[in-house]
């Protein structure tokens, strides 16, 4: 073997079924081994959206997904990707092509320091710089994405060592996974101690509790626990126990969940990540205490400092705090928590009685969505004032249902998710949701998705603008500037690639066109004249001085 056919066996033996990428001379090595390999090669159009793709399948199945690029330019389009699944969880391996080792100090054609480039936005970042080395480098390379906070780790492959021989075994378990207990009993104790005396205790489930591998056990805690809880943009919904739900909260601290973390006296936060809603919004006022479950200790943040931390692997932990006795959780707290969620479900039950006209409400929107989507149906959200009211108002039904870039908040990610989406959970419906700026940053993988053989609906909310910036840009300057956007013929930019477009002139239309689009064998795109003229309300009583 070559450097290349054994890092092509290693993936398979570890589980690989996809690799996402775009070919050159310093990777050409590896394209040629994917050709005698059951990997399923997916040849896309940036390689922005190859990691956008591989970020997706790590999220969806827990290991990584792969993605691989040539040297120079090939690997700085990884970096947006890669940042965006290390920031928000998502296990990804990225192998990037680079000078032979002749050149390495060279400044000569695609030279490039891409381990350094990489280091902060991954978890690892190492070349390998001989054959020798390189089952090790890719070793500790999933294993760094794999293990406690997963996020995106990257592999340099100089052109010389993709090609030179190889004696190591790829079947050897290079990159294995190693299993976590439970938190440390001590630690449990303290919890114990600490939640007794909480009379309004608040459970907060972040990105990590979505996981589905946990999703028993966090089920049987909550609701043996009989807390009420709230989740961040990309942590579990309602389906976890649907009577003690208040909602989401995130960006701005103005839902019914932010009105009833105020209240509660204690918080248990799992799997959360600060970067997901900063604690100086919600909590810098606060002098309650916070049990922080996790897979790895919290950042030190004056806003956020855990009373105790129990940390290890999320499922076991979940299994010994389901045996603590059930809390005793004040009428007062309950009866708040119900009256809260109810105002959150009032509020989206609005949508069915905004008709008329294109421009469409959001809250039609959202509820045609709804209606449409079943406990298989992943929906993958892309960033604009869109993603703000899908988050608010549409309900998840199970783990991961719901795919959205809540940490870096990139923009252009929903196409690539829902292309990548439809190959893990194949002949499941699949509806993603853009905004008109959003779409044209990735739209180019249309022509992926024909040639992949992708089903998926794609639902354009159209405001001939950047409306998310534009929005927070008025209520903060009272102008606003660099926002407005040209038209283009969503219906025919869909039919030049052989999909299907639509465009929606009546609200009315929406039921009818999304129900005929998710029976196209192709993907389908649906352009909706979207009126956020309500749209000030999201900030209405917002309380932080400034907007991410």
């Amino acid at each position: 073997m070559n450097g290349a056919e054994f890092l092509v066996k290693a993936l398979e033996a570890h589980g690989v079924t996809h690799v996402f990428g775009i070919p050159g001379a310093k990777v050409d090595s590896v394209f040629t081994a994917l050709l005698d390999s059951p990997i399923e090669l997916v040849l896309c159009r940036h390689e922005q959206n190859a990691a956008f793709m591989a970020q997706a399948f790590g999220r969806l199945t827990g290991r990584i997904g792969v993605c691989l690029a040539t040297s120079g330019p090939g690997v700085t389009n990884l970096v947006t990707g890669l940042a965006t699944a290390t920031t928000e969880g998502d296990p990804v391996l990225a192998i990037g092509g680079e000078v032979p080792l002749d050149d390495r100090y060279k400044h000569t054609h695609q030279s490039l320091d891409a381990v350094a480039l990489m280091r902060p936005v991954t978890r690892f970042s190492q070349s390998a710089l001989n054959a020798h080395d390189l089952p090790e480098v890719l070793g500790n390379a999933i294993r760094a994405a794999e293990k406690g906070r997963l996020g995106a780790a990257f592999l340099g492959l100089p052109k010389d060592v993709g090609l030179a021989k190889i004696d190591a075994d790829p079947a050897a378990g290079w990159g294995q996974q190693v299993r976590q207990g439970p938190s440390h009993p001590e630690d449990l104790k303290t919890a114990v101690d600490i939640l007794k005396d909480l009379q309004r205790p608040l459970l907060l489930l972040g990105m990590q509790a979505s996981d589905p591998c946990i999703s028993e056990a966090l089920q049987t805690y909550v609701q043996r626990s009989g807390i009420p809880y709230c989740a961040t943009f990309q942590g579990p919904g309602c389906w976890v126990a649907p009577e003690q739900y208040v909602g989401r909260l995130g960006l701005f601290r103005n839902q019914p969940a932010d009105a009833l973390l105020d209240a509660a006296d204690g918080v248990i936060c799992i799997g959360f990540d600060p970067v997901e809603y900063d604690p100086s919004i919600w909590n810098s006022d606060q002098q309650r205490p916070i049990v922080n479950v996790d897979v790895q200790p919290a950042d030190q943040d004056r806003a956020f400092l855990p009373r105790v931390e129990l940390i290890g692997d999320l499922q076991q932990t979940l299994i010994a705090l389901a045996t603590l006795p059930k809390m005793s959780v004040s009428d007062d707290f309950l009866q708040l928590e119900q009256a809260y969620a109810s105002e959150l479900q009032a509020t989206a039950a609005e949508g069915l009685s905004m008709g008329g006209a294109a421009p469409v409400h959001p809250l039609r929107l959202v509820h045609e969505i709804s209606i449409v989507t079943t406990e298989d149906t992943t929906l993958c959200l892309d960033v604009g004032s869109h993603y703000i009211w899908m988050n608010r108002y549409a309900q998840a039904e199970r783990a991961r249902q719901v795919l959205v870039s809540n940490g870096q908040q990139t923009l252009g990610v929903a196409l690539p998710w829902a292309i990548a989406a439809g190959m893990v959970r194949h002949g499941s419906p699949v509806i993603s949701v853009s905004g008109d700026g959003g779409f044209l940053f990735t739209a180019t993988e249309l022509e992926t998705a024909m040639r992949m053989g992708s089903r998926f609906v794609h639902v354009i909310w159209n405001s001939n603008s950047y409306n998310m910036v534009e929005f927070q840009e008025q209520a903060h300057y009272g102008r606003v500037s660099g926002i407005h956007l040209g038209d283009y013929d969503v219906v025919k930019f869909a039919e030049s690639f052989g999909a299907k477009g639509y465009t929606i002139n009546h609200a009315d239309e929406l039921g009818p066109v999304l129900r005929d689009a998710l029976k196209q064998p192709v993907p389908a795109l649906i352009n909706v004249p979207v009126d956020y003229t309500d749209n000030i309300q999201l900030m209405q009583n917002v309380h932080q001085e400034f907007i991410h």
